[in-house]
């Protein structure tokens, strides 16, 4: 006998409930996501001086590009022109003092810079943290095997290696306000935030593998007197006069020592305090960080530019990246290993952590702000020096590689950007938009109840305004013509 068969539902049978989500479950975190309003009030200020610095430094390299290629015996006794107290083993050529000297004011912000980003910026959550630092160390490991792969292949020198990982964020910027971009404030703070992991792997680069022989009693010395800068901070003692002459003295002794002299500047960065007490508005920190960035961003970075972009372009300079696998490896690293390796960090990331990108933004918008990381000017240009040091016309094509391939990256993210402009502004107009006057922008105000009874207030000020015009225009209607 066959089994009897289910009733089938009738149609005031009732259906299963479908399965309610479970309560515990945590949201799926968002990837580039909206940042805090102190986080982009800050933000704001650091990238409007790193962009009126990125112009400068434009500038800077142009006009260095002219004069080495148009004057190049005043360019070459200028810049090789030296000074110093020699007894001080200081007695350096006009641009030994602007790639040692000058950038460690740019090191010790960028210092400063990664100090505030651990504390109370982007890095301080470990989940927050996870997207630039492997992005950053995806676009470094990725444009390094670039290199390296293409000179394994061209029987060329591995000492670039590290040339194509650093990114620029000055010139980074310099590029948006040239074609008039303004990005979204969550891909801003990506691409600074990346910039300042990037950087941290470049020092760390830089101290590691670019460090000779070591004078101990110079770098004890140099430890002392960090001890010494650490201690005054401590204790909260005031006054550019105790400072300034501390830090050139730290400075000098770490140049003495065999480390590279920048690393001076990023140690005396990250001691200072970037987290704020009661009643502080700026941590001592943020307040050093304001004073010197536009000495940084202004001064330091394009002297360096100037001092050290003068590459010569006669003869096959140019047609020649392309042949050498030292210089077309630089190149590649840039533009193909920059993209691929910071664009495929992003993706992982979000694939193996299972994040979700801002709904406001499009995977081509990430693409697009990789291959603008690959712009890699300043300390591209430092690193080719070190790389290839003793070796004049190489460091010359190495830095025209940088050159080349910076500004092939930066067409390239124009081209991107540009696509999707339209849309960028309205992002932008719409985290800018202040409408009840408060001075905090509306996104920011959704929670406050005070911000819905402004707009009410004013939302009634105009429905009154548009009843008594259109009560005004109903009387205008109702008279009678007046007679010809």
């Amino acid at each position: 006998m066959a089994p009897p068969t289910p009733a089938s539902p009738t149609p005031s049978s009732p259906r299963p409930a479908p399965p309610t989500p479970d309560p515990e479950a945590p949201p799926r975190r968002t990837l580039l996501g909206r940042l805090p309003l102190p986080e982009r009030t800050y933000l704001a200020d650091a990238l409007r001086t790193e962009t009126v610095g990125g112009l400068i430094l434009l500038a800077a390299a142009v006009t260095a590009l002219v004069w080495a290629n148009s004057f190049d015996g005043s360019y070459a006794d200028v810049s090789g022109f030296h000074f110093g107290p020699a007894a001080l083993g200081l007695d350096l050529s006009v641009a030994h003092w602007a790639a040692d000297g000058l950038l460690a004011v740019f090191f010790f912000v960028v210092g400063a810079e990664l100090k505030r980003e651990l504390v109370a910026g982007q890095l301080r959550d470990p989940k927050a943290a996870a997207l630039p630092i492997v992005a950053a160390l995806c676009g470094m490991a990725v444009p390094a095997l670039v290199y390296t792969l293409t000179n394994v292949v061209g029987g060329g020198s591995l000492s670039g290696w590290a040339v194509p990982t650093a990114t620029d964020i000055a010139f980074a910027l310099a590029v948006l306000a040239v074609i008039g971009t303004s990005l979204p404030s969550a891909l801003r703070a990506f691409l600074l935030t990346l910039a300042v992991v990037d950087d941290l792997f470049a020092i760390l680069i830089i101290a590691v593998f670019f460090t000779e022989d070591l004078d101990f009693l110079a770098l004890g010395g140099a430890a002392l007197g960090l001890l010494l800068f650490h201690l005054l901070l401590r204790f909260e003692v005031r006054g550019w006069y105790v400072y300034v002459p501390l830090a050139l003295v730290i400075w000098g002794l770490m140049y003495n020592s065999g480390v590279h002299a920048t690393i001076a500047g990023v140690a005396m960065g990250l001691m200072l305090r970037c987290t704020r007490r009661e009643g502080e508005a700026h941590s001592p920190g943020e307040h050093i960080e304001h004073l010197v960035r536009p000495l940084s961003a202004g001064v330091a970075v394009p002297l360096f530019a100037l001092f050290s972009a003068g590459v010569s372009l006669k003869g096959d300079a140019l047609a020649g990246v392309f042949t050498r696998p030292e210089t077309l490896g630089v190149v590649l690293g840039l533009v193909v290993g920059k993209t691929v390796g910071i664009f495929g960090g992003t993706y992982l990331t979000a694939r193996f952590t299972k994040a979700e990108l801002n709904k406001d933004l499009a995977w081509a918008d990430v693409f697009a702000v990789a291959s603008l990381a690959g712009i890699g000017f300043t300390v591209s240009l430092l690193i080719g020096e070190l790389s290839f040091a003793g070796d004049a016309g190489m460091v010359n094509e190495i830095k025209a590689a940088v050159l080349l391939g910076s500004l092939i990256a930066a067409v390239l993210a124009c081209v991107l950007l540009r696509l999707r402009v339209r849309r960028y502004r309205e992002l932008y107009e719409a985290e800018e938009l202040d409408e009840d006057g408060s001075g905090v922008p509306d996104v920011y105000e959704q929670d406050d109840p005070g911000y819905h009874q402004r707009m009410a207030a004013i939302h009634e000020e105009k429905a009154a305004e548009h009843r008594r015009r259109a009560q005004q225009a109903g009387a205008t209607g109702n008279e009678p013509d007046s007679p010809a």
